[in-house]
């Protein structure tokens, strides 16, 4: 698997998962997300509706301004914000919204939960299969599991929220003149957002709201996860003065040549040429990236500047990183990476395996001449000596199958993903913890919380390889992957012998990738991994109920966020956007 990069809790030393090992169990399962066009004066894509709330949060930090502002001041500050980035004016009244919702945010964090009020549209739901009543304050939910209100309204009350499902301007002013809400969490359509605005302006509650992306009042759809993320505000979540985007940017520039020799030393031999080329190639640098968040997520100030020594810790990752990817691609016979040839392409197998030795023998070192305590040193050269057994662990269960290939179940699949990709990820953030000085409680949570994430991640990966312009390069070389194992268990009896034939390593003849991922799409192999991804998601959120701190918790979510939606925006202008 081109993606995998460590392993985690093996089934078995060394041989592939059988249903006698598996101890996986898949999460329960979201209701199904719903696809439908945004409405035209919001953008159809959630990545770019990330980068304009990005956009807002950065315009705030050189503006002085206090809320409540009135509506025509605010529409006038969104202009002057939409105008610095070239952003289509027609998006107006959707960043409106997302800039008040900034003004905002650091006040309701300051509100308790039980002073809060979330207000859900009805038309969240499935309308022509919801069995839920009505009263004269909105719909009474079943909970029968098939929309997404359930699961909120769950999440809120559990907190402590007062939660209406219901929608309009006379409802929000009933609330208000009460006073027994002191802030208001929205979910509307953009027109009644307009009404309501007035009234929340006069009295002065905070208000954030998250816009609905069609006003056609039946089926409609929202961005989900900015509901959780706002209704978990919290004055003690100190990490959401994170600015996640920069930091990462920041961690980006120490895989520079010129910053990989000053933490390095300068390269004095081949091996380390290559060494130190291999580490500032591209790459997403998540796990140094993670290492560094849990760090400074855990301190009194989040938001401070980033300890030089911490960068020790974080180039360590990305050498274990860096070197499993090396010996993966030997391993798996893999001729590209990034885009260009594999290390062991370009030089040979064996100055590969070389210079992944070498990688590893750095980020020991790495870590060995950190300035923490001889305590915190010792407990994270043991956390990533375990990272480094279970990766070879891991990896030899799937070289194992190969060498005696049969099919496997998708929980099978799932297995390996749980042993090659979410120690990675484990290992990351508890070096990050360890350093900052987290207690031993974490430890747990985190092993769950990376387990699902993990998994996460490389279901998204598979998925991504059913895409049209994927290369696809594990979807056709018979290895173990979900989208092989999901359309095996579906498949008709005409298609029988072509999975039976993948999953013996043979390639059937006259089937191309086009052809196949086709034949994935009819047996609904797409719609059931984007489902598992939900979940896993989801999985990796709930293991975070137990920990006990906040700020680490807030952060741990907001990745899931960051990490999932990660997408480059090529240009605001009107003829990409219509293209």
């Amino acid at each position: 698997m081109s993606t995998s990069t460590s392993s985690g809790n093996t089934a078995g030393a060394g041989a592939a998962p059988n249903a006698g090992d598996i101890q996986i169990q898949i999460p329960r399962m979201l209701p199904p997300q719903r696809f439908r066009e945004s409405q035209e004066n919001i953008p159809n894509l959630k990545v770019e509706r990330e980068a304009i709330r990005q956009h807002m949060i950065d315009f705030l930090k050189e503006e002085s301004i206090v809320p409540p502002v009135p509506i025509a001041d605010l529409r006038v500050l969104t202009e002057r914000a939409l105008e610095t980035k070239g952003i289509d004016s027609r998006y107006l009244d959707y960043a409106a919204v997302l800039l008040n919702n900034e003004m905002w945010r650091e006040t309701l964090a300051t509100v308790p939960y039980n002073r809060r009020l979330l207000l859900l549209p009805k038309c969240l739901r499935l309308e022509s299969h919801c069995p839920a009543p009505f009263d004269e304050f909105g719909l009474l939910c079943k909970k029968c599991g098939m929309c997404s209100i359930q699961d909120l309204q769950d999440e809120a009350e559990r907190l402590g929220y007062a939660v209406l499902v219901a929608e309009g301007s006379p409802i929000v002013m009933a609330i208000i003149e009460t006073g027994k809400i002191d802030a208001i969490v929205g979910v509307s359509c953009l027109s009644v957002l307009e009404k309501a605005f007035p009234y929340m302006e006069a009295a002065a509650i905070p208000g954030v709201a998250v816009p609905l992306l069609q006003d056609d009042c039946i089926d409609t759809t929202v961005d989900e996860d900015w509901i959780w993320d706002i209704i978990h505000l919290s004055s003690e979540d100190r990490s959401r003065r994170l600015d996640l985007t920069g930091l990462r940017e920041d961690v980006d520039t120490w895989f520079t040549r010129e910053s990989l020799a000053k933490e390095l030393g300068e390269a004095k031999s081949e091996t380390e040429e290559i060494g130190h080329d291999w580490l500032a190639r591209a790459g997403k640098r998540w796990r140094p990236f993670l290492s560094v968040a849990v760090h400074q997520a855990i301190q009194d100030e989040p938001g401070g500047a980033v300890p030089e020594d911490l960068r020790k810790v974080a180039i360590a990752v990305e050498c274990f990183h860096k070197a499993s990817l090396i010996h993966d691609d030997i391993e798996d016979q893999d001729a590209v990476r990034y885009g260009e040839r594999t290390l062991h392409e370009e030089h040979g197998v064996p100055v590969a395996l070389n210079v992944g030795d070498y990688l590893l023998g750095e980020g020991y070192r790495m870590l060995a001449e950190s300035d923490a305590s001889g305590e915190v040193r010792a407990e994270m050269m043991r956390i990533a000596s375990e990272g480094h057994r279970t990766l070879s662990l891991g990896q030899g269960a799937e070289l194992c199958w190969a060498r005696a290939p049969k099919k496997l179940s998708s929980l099978e699949v799932l297995e390996i993903f749980c042993q090659k990709t979410a120690p990675a990820f484990e290992v990351a953030l508890r070096l990050g913890a360890v350093y900052a000085g987290a207690d031993e409680s974490v430890t747990e949570v985190l092993r769950k919380y990376s387990e699902a994430l993990g998994i996460a991640y490389q279901i998204r990966d598979d998925r991504d390889d059913l895409a049209e312009d994927a290369e696809a390069s594990d979807l056709l070389a018979m290895r173990p992957t979900l989208p092989l194992a999901i359309g095996a268990e579906r498949a008709k009896k005409e298609d029988r012998e072509m999975f039976a034939t993948l999953w013996s390593r043979e390639l059937p003849e006259g089937l191309t990738k086009d052809s196949l991922r086709a034949r994935l799409e009819d047996l609904g192999v797409t719609n059931r991994i984007s489902d598992l991804l939900d979940a896993y998601k989801e999985e990796a959120i709930r293991s975070l109920w137990d920990l006990e701190n906040s700020s680490l918790k807030g952060l741990l979510r907001r990745v899931i966020g960051k990490i999932f939606n990660d997408t480059e925006i090529k240009g605001w202008c009107s003829a990409s956007e219509e293209s």
